[in-house]
């Protein structure tokens, strides 16, 4: 049976007297994609912050592959470079185009090792070349050339996740990466995660996409208040749902979904 990489044990997080986050437990073991669902204010992306260590938790721990990343002595950038992070707001360098975003960190990186000096060029020709691969992955072989303000939403959503996978990290977080786009370009991003999935990669998805986590996912969390009101199997959370916070969620983002299509 296949350890974790991520155990969240007792975790909370408070904003000076606000609670966000209180007494939060689950583990995400490795090919496994959790969904995590729940109202706005629930307290989904600052769990995620607090996973990759944006934000500090008030209490409670998180292990990595068994270790505590906030114990003294741990290194929270080597940890970053192994917990990728996409974002719903892209959060790509303007300045850049799109391979040179997905270049970047793994260039920082380089510059660390001790043969970096003597093989730069070769180094540089490697990480270029793995960059233009992920590019092509995300179907965007005619794009690397472009900076951010020249691509759509879903071309730089599309970017960013290219840019998470080139640390090879062992586990990937999406902070509702489709809140930011039009029903078109939401299709073209949650394609690729799809992909991802059968690519056996490990992710930790926040997404108000009931169908993607209904049809995606191998665990589903419903967060009310701070809290993990329910956890449980697509199956479970969606047809069989114990909770009357779950139901009453579930309820509303039908009928919220049903105004939009009529809207279309």
């Amino acid at each position: 049976m296949s350890e974790p990489i991520i155990e969240v044990r007792h975790l909370s997080k408070s904003f000076g007297t606000h609670v966000v986050l209180r007494d939060v437990d689950f583990t995400v073991k490795p090919g496994d994609v959790t969904c995590v669902i729940g109202a706005s204010g629930s307290g989904k992306s600052t769990l995620l912050r607090c996973i990759n260590l944006l934000e500090t938790p008030t209490a409670g721990s998180i292990l990595f592959h068994g270790q505590d990343i906030m114990a003294k002595g741990f290194d929270p950038c080597g940890y970053r470079a192994r917990v990728g992070m996409v974002f719903q707001s892209f959060n790509l360098f303007p300045q850049y185009t799109a391979l040179e975003n997905v270049m970047l960190a793994s260039l920082l990186l380089a510059k660390g090792r001790p043969d970096y000096k003597q093989n730069k060029r070769a180094i540089h020709e490697e990480i270029e070349g793995h960059a233009m691969e992920l590019l092509s992955q995300m179907s965007l072989e005619g794009r690397m050339s472009h900076y951010p303000h020249q691509l759509s939403g879903g071309q730089q959503q599309r970017v960013a996740i290219a840019r998470a996978l080139a640390l090879h990290p062992d586990i990937l977080c999406f902070d509702e990466p489709t809140s930011a786009l039009d029903p078109e370009l939401t299709g073209e991003v949650l394609k690729v995660i799809k992909g991802l999935k059968s690519g056996d990669s490990t992710m930790i998805v926040v997404t108000h996409e009931m169908e993607f986590a209904r049809n995606v996912a191998d665990k589903v969390i419903f967060m009310s208040d701070g809290v993990i009101e329910e956890t449980g199997t697509p199956y479970q959370i969606f047809e069989n749902p114990q909770s009357e916070k779950t139901k009453a969620f579930l309820l509303k983002s039908l009928e919220q979904t049903a105004l939009e299509e009529e809207r279309r």
